[in-house]
């Protein structure tokens, strides 16, 4: 059976498909038509329901619950992973109002984040994740929302952070901080989506086995960053929720829901359970 899938060509990503979607295990019957595209494309995409399966963001998610359902594996999830804020200054979070901010898409989960802890900021622009840098050093912006492997650059670059949205969550929810999810059509019947499940969780532990070399794969498409940076982006969001979610997974999934429903952010897409 041949679905089709979407995944971003961050090396998160290319690491945990890799094995699957390059004939390097047994994919029990499944063949995937893949295409790799920035997140906030995946995630408009989600919207139209264009994927049999596909990575998103959470934020997405909550707006696309109606169409499909979260896989157990494929995750990304963890503590100290948030969205930074950055400006080319210290800046006065009192005054966010105030600032032009660039962010890396309106669906992202980071600037959910941005949402639920600063509800007034609303001069945001929407941004290609890996241009944010520099359009703040550019000065076209007064901030940028930064995300994947911008988190390593940006210091060196002579930029400042403003706050850790990640932090933030952390503190003020107490759970993991969800970022981003692999989902799958409401149409798919139970036992295939649990085939889907177990190929990923099996296409996952085939790049571990081989860690920490990097295929080909992951290297080609990593956007010319050094391999170290794509070590630190792996290691920081493949994680034990990665593999399975678990119950402190489904937890902060849950509560990210639960704060987007007091935001009125949900916009009566209620009634429909988060899994297959």
């Amino acid at each position: 059976m041949k679905l089709t899938l979407g995944f971003s060509p961050c090396p998160n990503d290319t690491f945990i498909f890799d094995a699957m979607v390059n004939g390097k295990i047994d994919t029990k019957g499944l063949e995937f038509d893949y295409v790799m595209e920035d997140v906030e494309t995946l995630n408009r995409w989600a919207m139209e329901g264009k994927l049999d399966v596909t990575k998103l963001s959470y934020n997405a998610f909550l707006h696309t619950i109606d169409k499909y359902a979260l896989l157990h594996s494929g995750s990304a999830l963890g503590k100290g992973v948030g969205p930074l804020l950055i400006a080319r200054q210290p800046l006065d979070l009192a005054d966010i109002a105030k600032y032009k901010i660039a962010i890396p898409g309106v669906q992202t989960t980071a600037n959910l984040l941005l949402t639920l802890a600063f509800p007034h900021a609303k001069d945001k622009h929407e941004v290609l994740f890996s241009d944010i840098e520099q359009s703040v050093l550019d000065g076209t912006y007064d901030a940028g929302l930064i995300i994947h492997e911008s988190r390593f650059t940006y210091a060196q670059k002579g930029l400042s952070k403003l706050i850790d949205l990640g932090d933030w969550w952390e503190t003020t929810v107490r759970a993991a901080i969800p970022l981003g999810g692999i989902v799958v059509k409401r149409s798919l019947n139970n036992k295939l989506c649990a085939t889907i499940d177990g190929v990923i969780k099996s296409s996952l532990a085939y790049s571990w086995k081989h860690y920490p070399g990097l295929s080909k794969f992951v290297k080609d498409n990593a956007q010319e960053m050094e391999e170290d940076v794509m070590r630190k982006h792996i290691e920081l969001y493949v994680n034990n929720y990665t593999n399975d979610l678990g119950e402190e997974g489904r937890n902060a999934i849950s509560k990210l829901f639960e704060h987007a429903r007091k935001a009125d952010l949900l916009q009566g897409r209620e009634g429909f359970p988060i899994f297959y």
